[in-house]
C-alpha cells in the first residue's frame, strides 16, 4: 500500500533511496508476503524513503517494536521428548481414565474449567499409554499463562519446534503452517502427543496430526468445537473423600469438599495443609474453611487459606519463584531470587510441593499452576514494593550471568576474556566440575536462559540481556542455531534501545553468525556490515576484526572472495596490532581458507599449520579443533592421506570427546568423507551421512550442501548421485553459494553422462564451467 501510495517506485530505485549497503534482493524480500523475520532497521529505511515524515516513520518503529516483540513471544516454544512426572497419590477419575485409554488413536480434547485437574488427569492417562507408542510428545501451549510476556504458543513455531525435535532439518521445514502440519503428520510415527492448556480450537487445529497409529491428547479450560471431547467435572463426593482420605468424618469431608468447590486443586491444597497439621481433626479444618466462606471460588479460598498458613519466608519464596520468567526453575534460581542458600531453599519447594503450591517438572526443578502463579504474583504486587521485586529478579539475572559464564569458562576457557566478566562474588552456584556437567547445565537450562533473555531484553536489564547472549555465544553456535537466533536478536534489540553501541556490534555479529548457518547469507552479511561500523566507531579493533572475519566467510560463500580475502587480511593486521594472539590464530586460518577456495593448497596448508601452531601455544582447543580440519582438507587435496586422516581423526575426537560441538564434529566427518572419496575408502559414505544427519539436526545450510555434494562425489551409482546433486544445487541457490552450486552442476553433468543423459550433462558441464569461470577460480577437482 504504502509503495503504490509513492507511485509505485522501482525496487532498483527504491533500493537507490535506501542507499547504504542495502541489496536489491534484500529490498524486495522485505516485502514478501508472510516473512518469518524483518530487518527493522532496513524497514524503517524504506519507508522513508517511501515517505519522509518522521512522525509517520516514529509510528512505523513503534509498531514494529510491538509486532515483533508479540511475535517473537509466541514463536519461543519448549516441546519434550518425555512427559511430566505423575502426581504422587493421584485418586479417582476412573471413569475419565477408562475413556481416555480406550481412546485408540486420534484425538481427545479434555476440557472443564480451571483447577478441576486436567493436567494431572492427561498425563496420568498419558503414563498409562506409554508403551503403546513408539515416542511422547509434550508441549504447554501457555492458553492461559499469567504473565503477558508468555502468550500463547504460535501453532507454526510448536509445529517448527515439534518437527525439529523429531529430526527434520531445517530447510524441510516450510514456513507455512499447513504445510508444517503435512510434514508433522508424515514424521511423527505412532506418538503419543500431550498438548497442554490450549487457548483456543484455532490453536490446537493445526496441530493433530490424524496421523494412523498416533493419539494426541488435549487439555483446555475452554470448550473445543468439533474436537471429540471428554469434559472434566468437578469430584463427586465420594472421590472428594477418598482425595482426603478420612473416611471416618463424612459430615467434615462434605463440607470441606464442598467449600473447595469440590475442585482437585483447591482440594489438594487442603490436604496439604490437613498433613501439615497432624493435630487438628477434619472438623477443623471445616470450621476454619467455614470462618472464610465470605470469598468467593474454591479454588480461591483453598489459596487464600493454604497461603495464609505458611510460615512467613515460604509465602516471601512463594511470591518471589512466582516472577521467576521460565517455565520452570531450580533450587539454586530461587535461592538467588530469595537471596537464600539454595539447601535450605530446596527443602522449602518441597514443602510447597508437599503443600500443592507448586509440582516437580522433573527430578529438582519445579514449576506453577497457572492460578497458583497468578495468586502469588497478585500476593507480591500487594507486599512486596516494585523495588524489592525489581531487586530480587536482578539478583536471578546476575544468578544467571554467573552461573552461564562459569559453565561457559569451564567449556571454552580460552575465550574467557572476550566474555563480558560478571560480579561472582556472593552468588550461589552449582559449579559444573568438568565439560560434561556445565554442557549438562546448559542444555538442560537452555529454554529458561532464552525466556530470561527475553525478559532482560523487554522489561529494563538491557545490559543483562546483551551480556548473557555474549557469554552464550559459543554454546549457542555449537549447534542451537534456532535459539541463536532469538537469543541474539533480543540482544541487539536491548542494545538498540539502550544507545549500547559496543552492545549493537557484538548483538550483530552473534547474530550474523546464526543466520549464516541457517542459510540466509545476505541478512548475515548485512548484519556482519552493521557491526564493523560500529566497532569503527567505538574504536573497538578486536571487535572489529571478528566481525570482519565473519562477514569474510559469508562473502566467501556468496562467490565475492577478493572481497573476502580483503577482509580476512585486515582483520589478522587488527589482531596482530592489538595484540591478541587467539584472533590471530584464527585470522590465519581464515587466510588460509580463502586460500583453499581458490585451489593454492600449498599456501592454505602453510596458512593452516601457523593457525594450529598458534592455537596450540594459546590453548585455544576449539581454534585448534577448526585448524586441524582445515589442515586435514588442504593434505587431502595435495595427496597427503596419512597425515590428513591423522589430522581429522584428532579434530572429531576433539570435538565429540571434549567440545561437544555438533557444529566442529561434522565438518571433522565431511572431512573424512571427502579424505575416503580420495582414497577409496568404503567408511567414505558412512562419514558424509553421519555429517549429514547432524547438519541437517542444528539447521546448518551450508554444511548440508557441501555434504550432499560429497555424497554424490562418493556414491558409485549415478542414479544416487544424481538425487544427492540435484538437492546440493538446490540448497546451494536457496541459499546463494555460488562454489556450492557449480561443484553440484559439476556433479550432475558427471552423473548424468554416466547415465547416457548427453544433453543433460552438457547442459549441467556448461552451467558448471560458467559459476567457475564467473568465481575466478578453478574447477574443483573430479573426486
Amino acid at each position: 500500500m504504502l509503495k503504490r501510495w509513492a507511485g509505485e517506485p522501482s525496487f532498483e530505485v527504491l533500493t537507490e533511496r535506501v542507499g547504504g549497503q542495502a541489496r536489491r534482493s534484500t529490498v524486495v524480500d522485505c516485502f514478501r508476503v508472510g516473512r518469518r523475520r524483518l530487518d527493522n532497521d532496513l524497514v524503517l529505511a524504506i519507508v522513508r524513503a517511501l515517505c519522509p515524515d518522521e512522525d509517520y516513520v516514529a509510528r512505523w518503529r513503534r509498531a514494529l517494536r510491538a509486532v515483533g516483540g508479540e511475535a517473537e513471544a509466541a514463536a519461543r516454544v519448549s516441546v519434550q521428548d518425555r512427559l511430566p512426572p505423575e502426581l504422587a497419590g493421584f485418586t479417582g477419575r476412573a471413569a475419565e481414565l477408562d475413556r481416555i485409554v480406550s481412546a485408540g488413536t486420534g484425538h481427545l480434547a479434555i476440557t472443564g474449567m480451571a483447577g478441576v485437574g486436567k493436567t494431572q488427569l492427561a498425563v496420568r492417562a498419558a503414563h498409562l499409554l506409554r508403551e503403546r507408542f513408539e515416542r511422547v510428545l509434550f508441549v504447554n501451549l501457555r492458553g492461559f499463562h499469567p504473565d503477558p510476556g508468555q502468550p500463547p504458543a504460535d501453532p507454526g513455531a510448536v509445529l517448527g519446534a515439534l518437527l525439529r525435535l523429531l529430526g527434520v532439518p531445517g530447510r524441510q521445514i516450510p514456513y507455512a503452517v499447513a504445510a508444517r502440519a503435512e510434514v508433522f503428520r508424515e514424521k511423527c510415527g505412532r506418538a503419543l502427543v500431550l498438548l497442554d492448556n490450549a487457548a483456543d480450537v484455532e490453536q490446537v487445529r493445526p496441530l493433530l496430526t490424524g496421523a494412523p497409529g498416533c493419539l494426541t491428547l488435549i487439555t483446555s479450560r475452554h470448550s473445543l468445537a468439533g474436537l471429540h471431547t471428554l469434559s472434566v467435572k468437578v469430584f463427586g463426593a465420594d472421590e472428594a473423600a477418598a482425595f482426603l482420605g478420612r473416611p471416618d468424618e463424612p459430615d467434615a469431608v462434605a463440607r470441606i469438599a464442598r467449600r473447595c468447590g469440590y475442585l482437585p486443586l483447591a482440594l489438594g491444597l487442603v490436604a496439604g495443609h490437613i498433613r501439615a497439621t497432624p493435630g487438628w481433626s477434619l472438623t477443623d479444618h471445616a470450621d476454619r474453611l467455614d470462618e472464610r466462606r465470605q470469598l468467593e471460588g474454591g479454588v480461591e479460598l483453598a489459596l487464600d487459606l493454604s497461603y495464609r498458613d505458611l510460615p512467613a519466608e515460604q509465602r516471601r519464596l512463594l511470591r518471589l519463584a512466582a516472577l521467576h520468567p521460565g517455565q520452570d526453575l531450580d533450587a539454586y534460581a530461587v535461592a538467588a531470587l530469595a537471596g537464600d542458600e539454595p539447601h535450605r531453599v530446596e527443602g522449602r519447594l518441597d514443602g510447597l510441593c508437599g503443600d500443592h503450591l507448586l509440582s516437580r517438572s522433573a527430578p529438582g526443578r519445579y514449576t506453577f499452576h497457572d492460578l497458583v502463579r497468578a495468586y502469588a504474583v497478585e500476593k507480591g504486587q500487594d507486599e512486596d514494593s516494585p523495588r524489592e521485586r525489581r531487586a530480587a529478579l536482578t539478583k536471578l539475572f546476575d544468578y544467571y550471568l554467573a552461573a552461564s559464564t562459569e559453565a561457559m569458562d569451564v567449556l571454552h576457557p580460552v575465550e574467557a576474556h572476550r566474555r563480558p566478566r560478571v560480579a561472582t562474588s556472593g552468588i550461589l552456584t552449582a559449579r559444573p566440575a568438568d565439560a560434561g556437567s556445565a554442557r549438562h547445565w546448559l542444555d538442560t537450562e537452555r529454554a529458561t536462559l532464552v525466556a530470561v533473555t527475553a525478559h532482560m531484553a523487554g522489561e529494563g536489564w538491557p545490559g543483562h540481556a546483551t551480556g548473557l547472549a555474549r557469554i552464550l555465544f559459543r554454546y549457542l553456535n555449537g549447534g542451537h542455531n534456532h535459539d541463536a537466533v532469538t537469543v541474539h536478536g533480543l540482544a541487539h534489540s536491548a542494545a538498540e534501545g539502550s544507545g549500547d553501541l559496543a552492545g549493537q556490534g557484538h548483538a550483530l555479529t552473534d547474530l550474523g553468525t546464526a543466520l549464516w548457518r541457517l542459510g540466509q547469507g545476505e541478512a548475515a552479511a548485512d548484519s556482519h556490515r552493521r557491526a564493523v561500523e560500529l566497532f569503527r566507531r567505538t574504536g573497538d579493533a578486536v571487535g572489529q576484526a571478528r566481525a570482519l572475519l565473519n562477514l569474510g566467510v559469508v562473502v566467501t560463500q556468496l562467490g565475492l572472495y577478493q572481497e573476502a580475502a580483503d577482509h580476512f587480511g585486515l582483520a589478522l593486521v587488527l589482531y596482530r596490532q592489538s595484540g591478541d594472539p587467539l584472533g590471530e590464530g584464527r585470522a590465519l586460518a581464515r587466510v588460509g581458507y580463502i586460500e583453499q577456495t581458490l585451489g593454492r593448497h600449498d599456501e592454505a596448508a602453510e596458512h593452516f599449520a601457523q593457525a594450529l601452531a598458534l592455537c596450540r601455544a594459546n590453548g585455544d582447543r576449539m581454534g585448534e579443533g577448526s585448524s586441524l580440519i582445515s589442515l586435514g582438507e588442504a593434505e587431502t587435496e595435495l595427496g597427503r592421506y596419512e597425515p590428513a586422516g591423522e589430522h581429522l581423526f584428532e579434530a572429531l575426537a576433539l570435538f565429540q570427546k571434549e567440545l561437544g560441538d555438533r557444529t566442529g564434529e561434522a565438518s571433522a566427518l565431511y572431512a573424512l568423507g571427502m579424505l575416503g572419496t580420495r582414497r577409496g575408502d568404503a567408511e567414505a559414505t558412512g562419514h558424509h551421512r553421519q555429517a549429514l544427519a547432524i547438519f541437517r539436526e542444528t539447521g546448518y545450510r551450508d554444511g548440508e550442501a557441501a555434504v550432499l555434494n560429497g555424497l554424490g562425489e562418493a556414491v558409485t551409482d549415478p542414479a544416487e548421485a544424481l538425487a544427492h546433486h540435484t538437492e546440493a544445487r538446490a540448497i546451494a541457490e536457496e541459499i546463494g553459494a555460488r562454489e556450492l552450486l557449480a561443484r553440484a552442476h559439476a556433479g550432475l553433468g558427471r552423473a548424468h553422462r554416466l547415465l547416457g543423459h548427453t544433453a543433460e550433462a552438457d547442459r549441467d558441464d556448461e552451467r558448471a564451467a560458467a559459476l567457475y569461470d564467473e568465481l575466478r577460480r578453478p574447477a574443483a577437482d573430479s573426486p
